[in-house]
């Protein structure tokens, strides 16, 4: 199967983090300060640069928040495996839960910008195909680095490609 964009407009690129993820933010007390702007560690130095599309860092922090949900459930050794069945759905609603919660706090402060497509299936498709690039990206890092990793990018993988069918 193709996907096909018909963009209605083009959103506009700015400098972005690059590597967006709960490990970058940092809590103050009173505020949350973004820190190391340098990017992927994979990533040539040359492309920090290189304006891109605001989605590239919103799939990051998704992806971080699909991360911590499944890291903490099946990288856990003290969680039992019998347990994990039990605690799979929770996991699955707490990472819907805060990434629902984080989309739309960051499309409330974009407002009414040209950040993002305002047809909201154009911003849904785009969204999937950044957070596809994302666990793609993350399943080579982890098959390099941590292969007992690799399940986190996997499942990710599954569950946007699952998604992709449901919003055709």
């Amino acid at each position: 199967h193709t996907i096909q964009i018909h963009a209605t407009e083009t959103p506009m690129k700015i400098r972005i983090h690059g590597d967006y993820h709960l490990g970058q933010v940092l809590f103050t007390g009173k505020d949350f300060m973004m820190i190391d702007f340098e990017g992927e560690p994979a990533r040539a130095l040359s492309e920090w640069k290189i304006k891109r599309s605001v989605l590239r860092d919103l799939a990051g922090m998704i992806r971080s928040f699909h991360y911590a949900a499944y890291g903490a459930l099946f990288l856990n050794t003290s969680i039992l495996p019998n347990d994990i069945k039990r605690l799979e759905p929770w996991a699955d609603r707490w990472y819907y839960c805060i990434s629902g919660v984080f989309l739309h706090s960051y499309l409330q402060i974009l407002g009414d910008t040209n950040l993002v497509p305002k047809e909201r299936g154009e911003f849904a498709i785009l969204l999937q195909v950044f957070l596809l690039d994302k666990a793609i990206y993350e399943l080579g890092y982890e098959l390099n680095n941590r292969p007992p990793s690799v399940s986190i990018p996997l499942r990710g993988i599954k569950y946007i490609l699952a998604n992709f069918k449901s919003n055709k």
